[in-house]
């Protein structure tokens, strides 16, 4: 092979390289959020790949998205507060306005004491009404390394997953009655606070500041149109990594079963003593 055509076989790989890393690292915290607020508490490095938001006795800090969303994927990775979390909440979730009829749907994580597991609290509002809450305790360590949290928002349909495991499947019952979250383009927000009065134990277990500062990561940003003809999926939730298809595939509600029978803490749609008039259409 001559000079020439070797260098340019070598530019050819770099570039293809270059494609595949890209798609790998997903969107740049640079070009795609703003740090909102706690001063240097919110930190974005690694060229962009790597954020970082922190908590101490003074403040937390938070971050939003540029950009507002409508329908389409959305997944992030997090590595929680490690050690003793208790009293922190770190929060990640889409809301279209601060508005008494907003749109909203949440991840929460409440930390807790050094040992015991963090619960992930999951939530939808829509048209500013709530208290639709599901917990669960996750299968593995979330500080330990980075994992991958993901929302499907269509207008058939919310998903949430983890590590591209449903767990939670919100379905449009506009046919009964209630509102489903499909006019209001949302931001995606996140952010690490104290909520020591109620996140750990419902308050009974207070924020150890002499562990402080308490600092999540966050990397692999991306979101996916849902007219897009391909998904960002590793396989396994969805037949065939299509996780714009209108229903789970077998294997995901084997996988959707499995967690809310292992793992499923709190269930609203099961609370009869929350709601001694009846449940919840959505319930139904």
């Amino acid at each position: 092979m001559g000079t020439s055509s070797f260098h340019q076989s070598l530019l050819i790989s770099m570039a293809v390289l270059a494609t595949m890393v890209g798609a790998a690292i997903g969107g740049n915290f640079y070009h795609d959020f703003d740090l909102t607020w706690g001063g240097q508490r919110a930190k974005i490095f690694g060229g962009g790949q790597l954020l970082s938001l922190s908590l101490d006795k003074t403040s937390g800090s938070g971050f939003q998205s540029k950009k507002e969303y409508l329908f389409g994927r959305i997944d992030m990775q997090l590595k929680l507060v490690a050690g003793n979390s208790a009293g922190t909440v770190t929060a990640y979730y889409v809301l279209s306005s601060q508005g008494a009829t907003h749109d909203e749907i949440d991840f929460e994580f409440l930390g807790n004491v050094s040992g015991d597991p963090y619960i992930l609290h999951t939530n939808v509002f829509t048209q500013g009404k709530g208290n639709r809450e599901q917990q669960f305790y996750l299968w593995f360590d979330p500080t330990k390394n980075f994992h991958t949290y993901s929302i499907i928002w269509k207008p058939q349909h919310i998903t949430f997953l983890v590590d591209n495991t449903p767990i939670r499947v919100f379905n449009n019952a506009e046919n009964r009655g209630v509102p489903f979250p499909k006019n209001q383009a949302m931001r995606l927000y996140s952010s690490l606070w104290n909520a020591d009065d109620w996140a750990t134990r419902g308050g009974l277990v207070k924020a150890d500041w002499s562990k402080a500062p308490f600092t999540a990561y966050y990397r692999n940003f991306q979101v996916t149109p849902v007219s897009s003809s391909r998904s960002r999926s590793s396989g396994g939730a969805f037949a065939s990594g299509d996780w714009q298809s209108n229903a789970l595939d077998a294997n995901s509600r084997r996988r959707l079963r499995w967690v809310q029978r292992n793992f499923m803490i709190y269930n609203y749609c099961t609370d009869l003593k929350r709601f001694p008039q009846g449940l919840p259409t959505e319930c139904k």
